[in-house]
């Protein structure tokens, strides 16, 4: 299971790399160097800056915002879909003609 941080940690962690980028040739050497420090994984890290760069315009990209729209939309259409297929399948169920022979 994904380790969990709390907001407040990601925000640090991500701050204390944004202040210190500049020592570095890129967001990888950073988060590779400074991840054991923060007891945070190198990825984790990369992919909090990256999206940090993201949020704050120094990057393209889907905004943090944004991503949890898609994600939002994404599980009302699953919800949609799951709906009308049950839709479906009772007016298959209630439209099939009675069996004479059952009467």
């Amino acid at each position: 299971m994904p380790k969990q941080y709390t907001p407040e940690v990601k925000a640090r962690a991500v701050a204390y790399i944004m202040e210190r980028l500049d020592r570095y040739k890129s967001v990888y050497a950073a988060c590779n160097d400074m991840a054991p420090k923060l007891n945070v994984g190198k990825e984790t890290l990369r992919r909090w800056v990256l999206q940090a760069q993201v949020d704050s315009g120094e990057r393209t990209g889907p905004t943090s915002e944004e991503l949890a729209e898609i994600k939002a939309l994404k599980a009302k259409v699953r919800d949609l879909e799951e709906a009308n297929d049950i839709l479906k399948a009772s007016a298959i169920f209630f439209a099939r003609e009675p069996d004479p022979r059952r009467h």
